[in-house]
């Protein structure tokens, strides 16, 4: 079957929305390694601002949280892109390395994508049954 126009701009929207959300863990990590560091708790406050738009930005990408379906989701793209980062830093000194991480990095990016088309259980049914 051959993609749309508007399919292959859906994708594309969805796929810079995942590596924003990505950053946006990272960042999470980054501030609250900081407070620590830095025994300043202002830092946490701006992590709780980053954690809202990370939140309100992952349910336009998880549309299905069954389950543990949204924090799998969520560890599947900071583990990609810290994979990614890590993948960076071995470049010059270990291309193969570097590939390798890169690699698996895809590869569990692969699967955030699988995870979220699994099909969804049919909730109007069991509403319906319950119901009855």
């Amino acid at each position: 079957m051959k993609r749309t126009d508007k399919q292959r701009a859906d994708l594309t929207h969805q796929e810079d929305l995942s590596f924003a959300v990505m950053n946006l863990v990272s960042i999470e990590e980054h501030l609250a390694m900081t407070s620590v560091k830095t025994n300043k708790q202002e830092y946490l406050h701006i992590l709780a601002a980053v954690r809202k738009l990370r939140v309100s930005l992952l349910k336009e990408l998880v549309i299905n949280p069954e389950g543990e379906i949204w924090c799998i989701s969520k560890h599947l793209l900071a583990a990609t892109m810290r994979l990614m980062e890590t993948a960076t830093k071995h470049i010059k000194t270990n291309p193969v390395k570097a590939h390798g991480l890169e690699k698996s990095a895809f590869d569990l990016y692969s699967l955030f994508w699988l995870v979220q088309k699994m099909p969804q259980k049919k909730r109007a049914a069991r509403v319906t049954e319950v119901k009855a």
